[in-house]
């Protein structure tokens, strides 16, 4: 068997405690992110089986996805929501487990406040009962979502048993072109591979696309791993991850740190190591992108038009069901479909990047008068960002708010509901049916194209603005 090893053999490979034969691997996990909605039952059947949290200093807890994003000061309404919260709060405080609840500085959603406070790091196993941990890999860490036993299983024992997934390296080389963001080369790499492509692999991204990127941008990227069916995504760690980790609260520090570099610094893949399967993709042949359909694979280049029905695969009459949700056509353009909402955040694009980008777009303009804006941060510390560098200035003067941070409109488990029929052009990762409220239509996009929408009242493409910027 060859010596060569890939990025997430390396990584994986030094945190097996146990291989069963002809099972899974008993793999030891370094960081374990919890959140309101997926940990209660967890808890419960740790306090049912008399067992503590065996390592809570590893353990990190925040409350995301049913936190409102007004007035968060105020006791929240929704009786399963505040149960939810009020359970995360009071099994934080048993087990000895940070918590940073509704109003502590450090809250926000759990895949931004990990990178910003240090707990992701490149080379560890980290798990959270969400399936968008993928969003970690972005530092050259294995990160992967896991189910309500899973997460009682990493809190009692810090381990978690798993098969193997096989490995996947998608290439993506050359520049990419103006108005194009990260979020358009992941909702182009999922349209082509379809959200199955990659399932049973974990795939590391590679080339000059990906080496060029921030590591916002990066994060992005792994974030939506998960949308083509991936066990999760990660890219290896170069002198930019290492600037970002460096200096943070819970990064290593000193001695620490020379001895952390010197592991982070093997994290690559090996000249020669072979993966189960490879694909290169053109970075000039990608534009903005939008979904028109009812999964992260529907999606086009914004300047295409709705494919037909017999060149897409998975079956025509799955096909027409979904365009019958969203009342489009085959053969329609994008451009011009009128919209009602626009929604940036998530743990997708809720960064001071995506902040940025949308400001840019929106400066000297007016948001429509059709169009409901929700713009969310993903932590306090981005929110800080929007005010300290002039973004909330540009975006009141523009007649955008700026709410209070958290999950959104995401998913709709708090008060941001897209109503039935409404068209949201969203920054999240899922445009499933009902996803942002029952009866919703998403179209997924990047924070330009939201932007761009948010402006004119329609799907636009966003180069057409920059033209006049």
């Amino acid at each position: 068997m060859s010596s060569k090893k890939t990025l997430f053999d390396k990584v994986w490979d030094s945190h097996v405690v146990e291989h069963i034969e002809n099972g899974p691997d008993v793999l030891f996990i370094d960081r374990h992110m919890v959140h309101e909605v997926t940990s209660p039952v967890a808890f419960l059947g740790l306090k049912n089986r008399g067992i503590k949290v065996l390592h809570p200093e590893k353990t990190f807890a925040t409350a995301d996805h049913n936190t409102p994003t007004i007035n968060q000061h105020l006791p929240v309404e929704d009786p399963l929501s505040a149960n939810q919260l009020k359970a995360l709060e009071e099994n934080s405080a048993t087990y000895g487990i940070s918590y940073w609840g509704l109003g502590h500085e450090k809250n926000g959603i759990v895949h931004v406040v990990g990178p910003e406070y240090g707990i992701t790091q490149p080379g560890a196993t980290i798990v959270c009962g969400d399936s968008h941990t993928s969003t970690h890999g972005a530092f050259g860490a294995i990160a992967f979502g896991i189910g309500t036993s899973e997460v009682e299983m990493v809190l009692a024992t810090q381990c978690i048993m798993q098969a193997k997934p096989k490995s996947m390296r998608i290439n993506v080389e050359g520049s990419l072109s103006r108005g194009v963001t990260p979020k358009d080369v992941a909702l182009y790499i999922i349209s082509q591979l379809t959200t199955s492509g990659a399932t049973g692999y974990f795939v590391e991204y590679a080339g000059q696309v990906f080496r060029d990127m921030t590591m916002e941008g990066r994060m992005t990227v792994c974030n939506l791993s998960i949308e083509m069916g991936a066990r999760g995504g990660m890219i290896a760690p170069d002198e930019k991850t290492f600037e970002y980790v460096k200096g943070r609260e819970f990064s290593p520090k000193g001695a620490a740190l020379d001895k952390a570099m010197a592991y982070w610094e093997t994290l690559y893949t090996d000249e020669g190591a072979q993966f189960d399967k490879e694909i290169t993709f053109d970075a000039s042949n990608i534009e903005p992108m939008i979904t028109y359909g009812t999964n992260p694979g529907m999606g086009i280049g914004i300047s295409n038009d709705i494919p037909n029905a017999d060149a897409v695969e998975g079956g025509a009459a799955t096909y027409q069901k979904s365009l019958q949700y969203m009342n489009f056509n085959e053969g329609e353009s994008m451009m011009g479909k009128p919209i009602d909402f626009v929604f940036l955040g998530s743990c997708t694009n809720g960064r001071i990047e995506d902040f940025r980008a949308f400001t840019s777009l929106v400066k000297g303009k007016k948001k429509a008068d059709n169009v409901t804006a929700w713009l969310v941060p993903g932590s306090h510390q981005v929110e800080a960002a929007i005010k300290a560098e002039g973004l909330l200035d540009i975006l009141n003067e523009a007649g955008f708010e700026l709410r209070e941070p958290g999950c959104s409109a995401c998913l709709a488990m708090n008060d941001d509901k897209v109503p039935a029929g409404k068209y949201a052009v969203s920054t999240s990762n899922r445009n499933f049916e009902g996803r942002q409220g029952p009866g919703s239509r998403t179209l997924l996009a990047s924070p330009l194209v939201a932007a761009a929408a948010a402006v004119t009242g329609k799907v636009t493409d966003p180069r057409e603005l920059m033209e006049t910027v």
